[in-house]
């Protein structure tokens, strides 16, 4: 089955109150593991029930289980420390609306011993969310090098003498893991690669290559890797996500496409490019250009870092700036980014949410 929808949002949803209570619960051992899960299948059913009110064709659960976007690999494996939520968080963010924060790196995060899966990472988000609508269910997986978070030179070396070992496991359990999705009957599988595009920015560059790898390895290996997962869950449909930065309504990094877009738009293997392109942060759609034509662009114009609601005649006039790039008939529409890529969502509210999504589905039905 291949993804045509031409309307589409990132993944992650609001959490609401009461679950966020529950997993405080839940840690502070005042209820079951149990009780925990009937909470968070009550949640999972509501953001269902939010995206087929709002019309659209392609549903997730949410993230709803999860504490981050990135953090089922560790929630699911073992070998790592220091793998709290800051683990996720950490970096210098910027806002002019609700204010900067800076987060330290936690001094004793690392993977420290061989990688040892105890459960599958997204088995369960699929078979319920699957068993909850009749549209198409998609699937939220970390790109592999995204880890590379994990990996440090001081912390790791015992367990990973290089980044190279390392990944090599990361990889062959994602790999794993998109199998066993195809075998449940996932469709849509999407891999979430942030760290790309913070390769354009001189502090976070020099991070990731003080994990070993220059940036054009980053930029040419990395996306191997990526590929690799996606040979391994074909027949499923990809998608593949590039951001810059989504938290608390915040952002890391500034700049446009133009620095990756050879080697990782024109070289990923995934179907559908899913870019943010929400304010001037992201530069301008020339990069498209570097697209190949069997590729379906889901531009993200609409915002999930505040409330304020997109002009619909804005957003025709940029979807058919866009157009004259790659052609209208390769564009679909959608968010920047997920509404709550870790536990503490974006600064807007659920109906606020509802909006946004019944905004992309008309304006995807009304001009693509």
């Amino acid at each position: 089955m291949v993804v045509t929808a031409r309307a589409e949002h990132v993944g992650s949803l609001l959490r609401p109150p009461y679950l966020i209570e529950a997993r405080d619960a839940l840690a502070a051992g005042t209820i079951d593991q149990a009780s925990f899960k009937r909470v968070e299948d009550r949640a999972v059913r509501e953001v269902v029930a939010l995206q087929e009110a709002a019309g659209c064709p392609i549903v997730t659960d949410g993230e709803q289980r999860r504490d981050s976007f990135q953090s089922e690999l560790t929630a699911a494996v073992d070998g790592f420390a220091g793998v709290g939520m800051d683990a996720w968080l950490w970096g210098q963010w910027h806002s002019e609306v609700v204010g900067g924060a800076t987060i330290p790196r936690p001094p004793d995060l690392g993977v420290v011993a061989p990688l040892r899966r105890r459960r599958a990472l997204a088995a369960e988000e699929l078979t319920f969310l699957r068993a909850t609508t009749d549209r198409i269910a998609k699937i939220t997986l970390p790109s592999p090098t995204l880890f590379a978070n994990l990996w440090s030179p001081e912390r790791s070396m015992d367990a990973y003498p290089t980044l190279d070992a390392f990944m090599e496991d990361v990889v062959e359990i994602l790999r794993d893991e998109v199998r066993e999705l195809n075998r449940l009957g996932c469709t849509y599988i999407q891999l979430d690669a942030p760290h790309y595009p913070l390769l354009v920015d001189p502090g976070w560059r020099a991070f990731y290559e003080s994990r070993g790898w220059p940036a054009e390895r980053w930029l040419s290996y990395g996306v191997s890797l990526d590929n690799a997962v996606i040979e391994a869950g074909r027949p499923a449909t990809f998608g593949f996500h590039l951001c810059r930065g989504n938290q608390h309504s915040r952002w890391l990094v500034a700049g446009g496409y133009e620095p990756i877009a050879r080697q990782v738009l024109g070289g990923i293997h995934a179907d559908r490019l899913l870019l943010e392109y929400d304010d001037e942060r992201s530069g301008g759609f020339e990069p498209l250009a570097e697209i190949p034509d069997d590729k379906l662009v889901v531009l993200g114009l609409v915002t999930t870092k505040s409330a304020a609601l997109e002009d619909p005649e804005l957003l025709e006039r940029r979807l058919r700036e866009a157009g004259r790039v790659i052609g209208m008939e390769r564009l679909a529409l959608g968010t920047q980014c997920g509404f709550a890529t870790s536990v503490r969502g974006n600064d807007l509210g659920v109906e606020d949410e509802r909006r946004k999504l019944e905004l992309i589905v008309r304006t995807a039905e009304r001009v693509l």
